[in-house]
This record gives structure tokens, sequence and C-alpha cells, in this order.
């Protein structure tokens, strides 16, 4: 699950580098329009993403085991 977060908050990321550099949307360009019901749906995914990444400050180092 935080590897889904991880990856979606980096697309998020590059979506908003791109607005900030050429103002290119491309969530909103692959679905039609930022109010699209797709594009709605992955900004929203996103977000949550983006709220479980906040958790994985605050979580120990995890100990991985052979």
């Amino acid at each position: 699950m935080s590897r889904i977060a991880l990856i979606l908050s980096i697309v998020g990321g590059l979506n908003w580098g791109l607005v900030a550099l050429f103002q290119f949307d491309l969530v909103a360009w692959l679905f039609g329009s930022s109010a699209a019901l797709g594009s709605r749906l992955v900004y929203g995914l996103i977000g949550l993403s983006a709220l479980w990444c906040i958790g994985l400050l605050f979580r120990g180092p995890e100990v991985h085991h052979a």
C-alpha cells in the first residue's frame, strides 16, 4: 500500500511540476478535463495517497527479514 501511495504522490508532484513550468495538466489532458470524472478520481486518489505518505514520515525504520 505504501508503495502505491508513493507512486501516486510522485505522479501528483510531477503533474504539479508540469502545471508550474508549462501550464500543462497531464491528468486533465489524459481524461478530457480537470472536471471529468476520471480526472477527479485520479486527483482524489493522489490526495489520499499524500495523506497516507504523511503517516510514513512518523513510522520507524522497517526491518526486513530474509
